[in-house]
């Protein structure tokens, strides 16, 4: 009992020792106006909007897409250093990078930069908060609009051709309730089968 008790909490110890990036987005006007993206070195993310969302959407990244997150983490110096380009330019929302590990603590803020790298990241971001809002809407017209479904998984299959999406697994629960269920449209039961396939193929890595 008591070694359990003790690698119970080294994974504890373990878990709050592991680094993180947190993004936000603030961009007044656009919807969501604030989103928070959190992601760990194992891949667990949770995406808010907002600083008191009630219900923030936990997943889990593949395992190349938080390593590409965390290496341009690298790349961009652990943010310890300014990205802002300084320029003239409109306004597209205050971005955040903030890395937590151990007791290091940085953080960055930007509204438009120069760097590829930091460009790069931000996309990911991006590619995460769209993929959130996808399932948003899909969970919300399986739920309650039947006669939409065919339309929220057109989006969704719009974004996998675009390779906007992220973390696609987190898809199959509401792919297969569609699927299964013989009182959704023909062609929304189909385009959700293909798109549940193509989640479902062998990935290699980059994808």
């Amino acid at each position: 009992m008591k070694t359990l008790i003790i690698a119970s909490l080294m994974s504890v110890v373990a878990l709050a020792d592991s680094p993180r990036i947190i993004y936000t987005k603030e961009f007044r006007g656009s919807v969501p106006p604030f989103v928070i993206v959190t992601v760990e070195r194992n891949g667990d993310a949770v995406y808010r909007e907002g600083e008191k969302d009630e219900y923030p959407i936990k997943f889990k990244l593949r395992e190349h897409e938080a390593g590409e997150i965390f290496r341009l983490a690298e790349q961009l110096d652990r943010f310890s250093r300014p990205l802002e380009s300084n320029l003239k330019v409109a306004h597209m929302g205050i971005k955040t990078f903030r890395l937590e590990d151990g007791a290091t603590r940085n953080e960055v803020k930007f509204n438009y930069s120069l760097d590829d790298r930091a460009k790069a990241l931000a996309d990911w971001f991006e590619r995460i908060s769209e993929s959130e809002q996808n399932l948003i809407r899909l969970e919300r017209t399986v739920k309650y609009d039947k006669l939409g479904v065919n339309d929220a998984l057109l989006q969704l299959q719009i974004a996998i051709e675009r390779k906007r999406l992220v973390a696609a697994e987190q898809y199959l629960p509401l792919l297969d309730r569609v699927i299964k269920n013989d009182t959704y449209l023909h062609m929304a039961r189909e385009r959700a089968a293909a798109i549940a396939d193509a989640i479902r193929a062998p990935q290699t890595a980059g994808q």
